[in-house]
């Protein structure tokens, strides 16, 4: 699926190949300072603090890409705003695609490694494509099935990497990430009822509010717990991440997104952002001191592999990134 293009000249290949590589090293990055901060702040406080604060953050980037004329070209193809009827919409898509993922992400990175996180988020075409078959806008065919089976096998040489156990901490912490990832599938199949209705910045930016107000309670009352154990005198790094995973890998990133899909299909970007878990991989060990082994690169590249099996026979119905 290709977004509706706007009339007029389509940036060159240079600035389109720029922007997908800041976009995978800013994702990539994403990771990273999952981790730093999750050293300092409990992992339901800092997810909590990222959804808020994303949310908070898209009110002055919605109204500042409004008068720029990519955006505001692209919202005259349908209708700016949002209808009364649809606000239960935006809420609902805000719980999967907004406080679900990004929760889910946060509080899964705490228990597992990023190389294993970075590789199950890879694996979103492979929850869009088991949904989109569930609600018939695609067919299980013998291609499809072929690379699920070699993903899913990879996935289960990634969780048998240091003897498999169901209370090992980073299967549980995989499985939460997973759930995160499903969490965004669901909100592109769903997003489908009103992608024709809504320009997709005005989705982006009132799925991050819906998902900001649903956190918000959970906030609060994190911020009441670190407050009563004497926990807000953290190093600068834990609320550096907060803000960059908030301000760069959230709102800005989603429009960023969002804008390169005006001009490619979601496959050919689909395609570079298979760079995001190796990227991330690799500043896990340069960055963290992550240990990699021979098993975690054969689970990788299975699983990898498998995703562009599909993909590269796949006539894409909706968008099949998961985003961090």
């Amino acid at each position: 699926m290709r977004i509706a293009s706007p009339s007029g000249r389509a940036p060159g290949r240079l600035a389109i190949a720029t922007a997908i590589g800041i976009l995978v090293v800013v994702w990539a990055v994403n990771f990273i300072a999952a981790k730093i901060g999750l050293r300092h702040l409990p992992p339901v406080a800092m997810a909590s603090f990222r959804v808020v604060l994303a949310g908070v953050v898209m009110v002055p980037v919605y109204f500042l890409c409004l008068r720029l004329k990519p955006f505001a070209e692209a919202a005259d193809f349908r209708r700016q705003g949002l209808a009364l009827g649809d606000v239960w919409t935006s809420f609902y898509l805000g719980f999967f695609g907004v406080t679900m993922n990004q929760m889910c992400f946060t509080i899964g990175l705490h228990f597992t490694s990023v190389s294993h996180s970075a590789v199950i988020v890879g694996l979103g075409p492979i929850y869009i494509l088991l949904l989109a078959v569930l609600f018939r806008l695609e067919r299980a065919t013998g291609h499809k099935v072929v690379g699920m089976l070699i993903a899913l096998a990879g996935v289960a040489v990634l969780a048998s990497e240091k003897g498999f156990s169901v209370h090992a901490a980073s299967v549980e912490g995989d499985a939460i990430t997973m759930a995160g990832s499903i969490g965004f599938a669901i909100y592109v199949v769903l997003g489908k009822r009103v992608a024709e209705k809504y320009d997709t910045l005005t989705m982006t930016a009132f799925n991050h509010f819906a998902g900001a107000l649903i956190v918000l309670p959970v906030a609060i009352h994190e911020i009441w717990v670190l407050s009563s154990a004497g926990l807000w005198h953290q190093p600068w790094r834990a609320w550096a991440a907060v803000v960059y995973m908030a301000v760069f890998s959230s709102a800005l990133a989603y429009v960023f997104y969002f804008w390169l899909l005006r001009y490619l299909e979601a496959s050919q970007l689909a395609a570079f952002t298979y760079l995001l878990p190796v990227l991330a991989t690799i500043l896990g060990i340069l960055w963290l001191g992550e240990k990699g082994s021979w098993s975690q690169l054969l689970g990788g590249f299975m699983a990898l592999g498998g995703v562009y099996w599909i993909e590269s026979s796949r006539v894409p119905v909706v968008n099949a990134n998961t985003v961090p």
